[in-house]
């Protein structure tokens, strides 16, 4: 069955189409018509369908005879191949870059082919770096435009990516940490937890004297006023519009206050519950049996005290690691330092900012042992994507740098495209000369559940596809996932060994935890990956890191974490 589009999505998806063609350069009429028939369609009295089934869409203001043809093909099918194939020219996360305040097309086009940037929190991130200010035709004002508008993009916003609260939290703390007679200072909340998106920050401060750190806080550069001033809490306003709590207890009851204010409520209200039936109360303050106080330093001894094992922060979410703990079963997490190697990167090959080699150092840097370079292919023609002839020339100026650097190996891997009809990008002979293939799906992401789920499956069941990227093709805040059928997909890839990357780029965390801990417990093998379009890209495997330990994930499910030799044997 066809997909019911409203009048409110069609006009979305016209306004999306004008974006495209200006991000593409196209002449500026296009847009602009484009832009003029979806005021009026959103502003329609009446359904569009009802006026489509009378034959007459050309008495809409704006909708010609072509604009009318593409109606009539997205109304009758539920599709639109026009559509469909900018997606294909225009990577996912590009558009996102326009809900930035005063940051037109021209700009995004400018920031994507430059610094390879796709997503807010990497805007943010280059600009507070200065690289924003030296691109042709932006400057020093632009860059402070630009930031201003993100702030006040996080203003309009009730929750905000991972990646972009983690900074400004760890700036914040680093200032504290400085004040005298501080002896800790620790996010909270779902910061603390590393959930996909984060609402107002909870920084906490173990400290015998909280008036200087109450004093310093409030008149950090960050804030803009405070809003709440009490003799151990402090709530400011930020420029940037987010809302930070402080809270100051003396080192002696921190570890309870640290355990009650990272959350969640459910798991908090379970620990209370289990407390109560042990005769206790607990609270941020400590547990108390009767009139005895029992404080809580260190915030295992909250856990010590109920019988469990120290939970991680981010398994706090009730489901299920309360009764693994009492029972002595919760999984090792897998850590930054178990990653051996990242399996996805892009470089100036197609649409990264850095070349082979800078990328090769970077990740040396960061003490990987190997580097998949993984350029898009011949589909994504906007993002400059290999042909065959290229991918061999590439070839060679990978073996070219991996030849001088004994210590550390660098692979040839391919984001091959999964076509909107099924197929994928090269044929068999083409995948068989690279060490790695990840297969993802960048276009036709709304096509119904069954036709795109077909469409994964038919990656997953290629013996030359090692890894399926991003899954759902979620952008936060910006675009749903798809309707594939992402437990579907999963059993399919245990029967055939397919690896399913975690995704770590802030605005995607793709896979979704829930789905990871799926993945863990049908065996499927798991892969942690940056997507690096840029040198600093690669930083953002802390997030991925963070979504597979919520999805429940350990070394021995990440296949990153093997050495080289074991990686590619596992792949063959």
């Amino acid at each position: 069955m066809a997909r019911t589009w409203t009048n409110r999505e069609v006009a979305e998806l016209l306004r999306r189409i004008a974006d495209m063609l200006e991000i593409k350069g196209e002449v500026i009429y296009k847009s602009i018509a484009y832009r003029r028939a979806a005021d009026n369609i959103a502003d329609l009295g009446r359904d569009l369908r009802a006026i489509w089934r009378e034959g007459d869409l050309r008495e809409i203001p704006g909708v010609g005879q072509a604009l009318s043809k593409k109606l009539d093909e997205l109304l009758s099918t539920g599709r639109l191949r026009y559509y469909e194939k900018l997606e294909e020219e225009v990577p996912a996360g590009v558009l996102s870059l326009l809900a930035i305040p005063d940051v037109g097309p021209k700009t995004v086009k400018l920031i994507w082919e430059r610094l390879g940037i796709l997503s807010v929190a990497e805007v943010e991130r280059a600009a507070r770096e200065g690289k924003l200010r030296q691109l042709p035709g932006l400057g020093e004002k632009s860059e402070q435009r630009i930031l201003r508008g993100i702030e006040l993009l996080h203003r309009r916003s009730e929750r905000i990516p991972l990646g972009t609260a983690w900074p400004v939290a760890r700036e914040l703390l680093a200032a504290l940490r400085q004040v005298l007679g501080v002896r800790k200072a620790t996010a909270a909340g779902s910061l603390r937890r590393m959930c996909a998106t984060v609402g107002d920050l909870d920084l906490l401060v173990s400290s015998s004297s909280p008036a200087p750190v109450m004093q310093v806080f409030g008149q950090l550069p960050q804030v803009e006023r405070v809003s709440l001033s009490g003799e151990t809490k402090t709530t400011v306003i930020q420029r940037n519009g987010l809302q930070v709590d402080l809270r100051v207890l003396p080192p002696e009851r921190y570890g309870s206050l640290l355990q009650y204010f990272t959350g969640s409520k459910s798991h908090n209200v379970k620990l209370r519950g289990l407390a109560l039936e042990q005769g206790l109360s607990l609270s941020e303050y400590g547990f108390k049996r009767g009139e005895e106080e029992i404080l809580c330093p260190r915030e295992g001894d909250v856990y010590r005290m109920l019988g469990l094992q120290r939970i991680p922060p981010e398994l706090r979410e009730d489901r299920g690691e309360i009764e693994a703990a009492a029972e002595g079963r919760l999984p090792a997490l897998v850590t930054e330092g178990d990653i051996r190697g990242d399996l996805h990167c892009h470089t100036d090959w197609s649409d990264g900012a850095a070349s082979i080699e800078e990328m090769a150092l970077a990740a040396m840097e960061r003490g990987y042992e190997y580097l998949v370079i993984s350029d898009h292919t011949q589909s994504l023609g906007v993002a400059n994507g290999l042909t065959p002839e290229r991918l061999k020339e590439q070839r060679q100026e990978i073996e070219r740098v991996d030849a001088r650097y004994p210590d550390f190996r660098l692979l040839q891997g391919y984001e091959l495209e999964i076509k909107a009809d099924g197929t994928l990008d090269f044929p068999d002979d083409v995948l068989a000369e690279l060490d790695v293939v990840i297969a993802s799906v960048h276009s036709g992401l709304r096509q119904e559940r069954e036709k795109i789920t077909q469409r994964v499956l038919n990656a997953v069941r290629n013996p030359h596809v090692d890894i399926i990227g991003h899954l759902s093709g979620r952008i936060l805040g910006h675009r749903e996932p798809s309707e594939v059928d992402i437990p579907e997909v999963l059993r399919e890839a245990a029967k055939t060994g397919t690896i399913i990357e975690i995704n770590s780029i802030p605005d995607r965390l793709d896979l979704e935890d829930i789905y990871v801990r799926r993945a863990v417990g049908l065996g499927v093998r798991l892969a942690i990956n940056s997507d690096a379009h840029s040198v600093g890209g690669l930083d953002m495997m802390r997030f991925g890191i963070a979504t597979a330990r919520r999805g429940w994930a350990e070394a021995k499910d990440i296949v990153n974490t093997l050495p080289v030799g074991d990686l590619l044997a596992l792949i063959g």
